[in-house]
């Protein structure tokens, strides 16, 4: 055992000698990969990985460390974003038991330096229990920060919380005196989880309660989709939003966090919300989730074809070495990746798994078990062809949340000006041309969003069903008046 801890150390070493010496480092084209890191041991980490550099620098590691001497993120960091130009991670809590330094439950760095801009240690301003969970951007002032206990309101430009969203408490907070680090406390029985903007509300996976629906201007619950629709007692796991713009959630058979799940996926439409649920083959799984000891969970989707990719498994979340690739226009599951058949026993590790929005390409984080620090991260093509592995130095790394800088150019969203866009009104119908794939967003001269929707095609039309009166129409960066 002690020569390990003499290896591991010079290995990290090194790497910090190196990644010193090393230019700057161009944020934009690569993936961070957002790691939990060694519990007990240090604070949470997050590395970089260049896939394709010419020279084979592949790796930069904890490059929040690396840009900010003497700062470091929280402990468990388990969800990272990039809005707007920063990056948010959100931790559980702001230092781990065996780190020196402490970091915060909500870090905020430039996106393109890495620099932090923000830290602060606790989310719950009266320094009441409330560990952090995922982050949603909401418009360019404001964001949710969900938690162990409810969903709270993040103003971007002070980096302050403003309050709590009423309805999405944990309504078992505070009923045992267990630590915020014991998933068997009450803490871990009313979490809210994994958030989606769609269609100018926001969805929240919510232990107990089911799908919460959120007013984003309002910033109120407005309906509640509970997963006993599916069965009795059942609960949410977590949720992606796919390439046609529907929501699809994952089914755990019980809202007690014990990883148990029920065969089904449900598709929620988010301006209609009607729902459908669907069942999972017996012979496959359905994806995996876990509320005992909170993550993303290895479910996701591409921005190029019209699937969902999920890791599956016999009973619970870290059994699953399947990776299931789920055609939504066919209704079809297939198995995408089986790593049961590798020869090396690689594993894919937690929720550590992404899909490259530009190229459909698939990375994964793989390691053998928990008592080595053994990693890499695999690359695979859209038909589940290995491209290449990627080693790591060694760490108990349990890598997290995969996040792309890069993302689709081919609605040249940043080109289009008032010049490429028409918008007229006739009748009940508001006129849209050239604008295809662009938000929209209808405004009253008060500033209050009436409705919101996503522009179909070149030449779309859209029933708005208002009184008499001028309005702000918002189609990506051009903002015009229409009088009605």
């Amino acid at each position: 055992m002690r020569n390990r801890i003499i290896v591991l150390v010079a290995t990290e070493l090194v790497a910090m000698a190196y990644s010193i010496a090393t230019d700057a480092v161009d944020y934009s084209k690569g993936i961070f990969f957002v790691n939990e890191d060694w519990y007990g041991h240090q604070n949470s980490s997050v590395n970089f990985l260049v896939p394709d550099d010419p020279d084979g620098d592949f790796w930069h590691y904890r490059v929040i460390r690396q840009e900010n001497p003497g700062m470091e993120l929280g402990c468990t960091n388990q969800f990272g974003a990039l809005w707007n130009g920063k990056l948010y991670f959100i931790s559980k809590q702001e230092k781990d038991p065996g780190a020196n330094i402490s970091g915060g439950r909500i870090t905020v760095a430039d996106a393109s330096t890495m620099k932090i801009i923000h830290q602060q240690e606790r989310i719950d301003p009266s320094g009441a229990q409330c560990d952090g969970r995922a982050f949603v951007g909401v418009d360019e002032h404001k964001a949710y920060i969900s938690t162990s206990n409810g969903v709270w309101i993040f103003n971007t430009d002070k980096n302050l919380i403003i309050g709590q969203i009423a309805g999405t408490s944990n309504p078992n907070a505070g009923s045992d005196d267990k630590p915020n680090t014991d998933p068997t406390g009450a803490l871990y029985h009313g979490q809210c989880g994994t958030m989606i903007l769609a269609s100018g509300k926001v969805f929240v996976a919510h232990q107990q309660y089911g799908l919460l629906v959120i007013d984003s201007v309002a910033d109120n619950v407005t309906d509640i989709i509970s997963m006993d629709v599916v069965q009795e007692g059942a609960g949410i796991g977590a949720m992606v939003r796919s390439k046609d713009g529907d929501i699809w959630l994952s089914v755990a058979k019980n809202r007690q966090g014990t990883g148990a799940f029920l065969n089904y996926i449900v598709r929620v439409e988010p301006e209609s919300l009607n729902y459908e649920i669907i069942e999972i083959s017996a012979d496959m799984y359905p994806p995996g989730n876990s509320w005992y000891a909170w993550t993303p969970d290895a479910f996701v989707a591409s921005s190029v074809q019209n699937c969902l990719y999920w890791k599956g498994g016999p009973n619970r979340w870290f059994t699953g070495s399947i990776i299931y690739k789920y055609d939504i226009d066919t209704r079809t599951q297939s198995v995408f990746v089986n790593l049961e058949d590798d020869p090396d026993d690689w594993k894919l590790y937690g929720c550590s798994l992404g899909v490259d929005p530009i190229s459909d390409e698939v990375y994964m984080s793989l390691y053998h078990n928990f008592g080595t620090p053994v990693y890499i991260v695999r690359r695979y093509d859209a038909d589940g062809k290995k491209i290449r592995d990627y080693e790591m130095i060694q760490n108990y790394w349990f890598p997290s949340h995969l996040l792309f800088p890069q993302q689709p150019e081919a609605s040249s969203i940043d080109s289009i000006t008032a010049d490429t866009i028409s918008l007229s009104y006739s009748g009940d119908m508001l006129h849209i041309m050239g604008a295809e794939g662009l938000d929209c967003s209808v405004y009253n001269m008060q500033g209050r969003r009436l409705c919101y929707f996503i522009v179909e095609s070149e030449k779309s039309s859209v029933t708005l069903s208002l009184s008499s009166g001028i309005y702000l129409v918002k189609v990506g960066n051009v903002t015009q008046k229409i009088a009605i």
